[in-house]
């Protein structure tokens, strides 16, 4: 794949805790001039996203219980709800993944429930933590997520023990299917990387190293 089309795939992101305005008029800039998919942003800064990408190709992609899922569904709904508002199209959150581990798939369900109720309209990304999760309960996080109507499931915060594994999206793209996305999220730093990614089955990727991996740099 040319190093130019694989923009088109790409999440350039900032959800660090120090990232400061002068950072995400940096990050904007460069998604526009590469034409990365989207900035993923932490809420704070999504209207000031939605006001420097206004006209372009960019999507303003922002995060809904991050980064571990634990807040009530009400909340998710609400921040969903105030980041579309904001200028968001496009909506990564976070399951309830302590439920999903206590096997309580009733609160999985209705956090994603009202959270899919709430972003009608926009992109939602479902963030099912698999470092987190043994794979029969990742393949149950994936069936949720496209039983409640999700656009993609994804595979990490960025936050975790480790991050996207290639053995990881080969199963979420087998549970899935063709008709939800996949997004690879974590660790992906290079080229090659993110085209194994791709190659296994996923048709976002989440990174900070966007740039580097257009030009082939470490």
């Amino acid at each position: 794949m040319p190093r130019d089309s694989i923009a088109r795939y790409i999440d350039h992101t900032a959800l660090a805790a120090n990232t400061t305005k002068d950072h995400i008029i940096t990050l904007c800039s460069e998604a526009k001039e590469y034409h990365f998919a989207s900035v993923c942003i932490n809420p704070t800064w999504v209207e000031t996203a939605a006001s420097l990408l206004q006209g372009s190709d960019v999507k303003v992609c922002s995060v809904v219980g991050f980064p571990l899922g634990a807040t009530t569904s009400e909340v998710k709904a609400y921040e969903a709800r105030s980041l579309i508002e904001d200028g968001a199209t496009e909506i990564d959150m976070v399951i309830q993944i302590g439920a999903l581990l206590d096997n309580n798939v009733e609160l999985v369900h209705r956090d994603l429930f009202l959270v899919r109720e709430a972003t009608q309209g926009a992109i939602l990304k479902v963030i099912i933590e698999t470092a987190l999760l043994t794979d029969e309960q990742k393949r149950i996080a994936c069936r949720i997520a496209k039983q409640e109507g999700a656009d993609y499931v994804k595979t990490s915060t960025g936050f975790s023990t480790h991050g996207a594994t290639i053995e990881d999206v080969k199963l979420m793209r087998l549970i899935v299917g063709e008709a939800t996305g996949v997004k690879a999220a974590g660790g992906i730093r290079d080229y090659p990387t993110a085209i194994a990614m791709i190659e296994a089955g996923a048709s976002r990727i989440g990174t900070s190293s966007g740039i580097a991996i257009i030009q082939g740099e470490k």
